[in-house]
């Protein structure tokens, strides 16, 4: 095994136990942020596997459009999970 894929092994197993146990418990604001979590850990792990990958030229279009869509959806999930401004509590 060379570095990068002990790195990858360690960032998945390190990162992605935390994100699903967050994004599997808790507030719905909780599970947003381990959603988040999630996506960055694998955004990181995707452009770790493209070093050690085949090396395609494709091969961080993925994790490029991954940031873009996590980034969108989290704007979206704070949309909706935010209070209504009109009504009352």
């Amino acid at each position: 095994m060379t570095a990068y894929e002990i790195c990858l092994l360690a960032l998945l197993v390190g990162g992605l136990g935390p994100s699903l146990a967050i994004a599997a418990r808790g507030e719905a604001i909780d599970r947003l942020v381990g959603l988040d979590l999630g996506a960055a850990v694998i955004t990181v792990a995707l452009i770790l596997f493209s070093r050690v990958g085949p090396g395609q030229s494709y091969d961080l279009i993925v994790p490029l459009v991954l940031v873009l869509l996590s980034f969108a959806g989290t704007l979206v999930f704070t949309r909706l999970l935010s209070p209504d401004p009109g009504s009352e509590r």
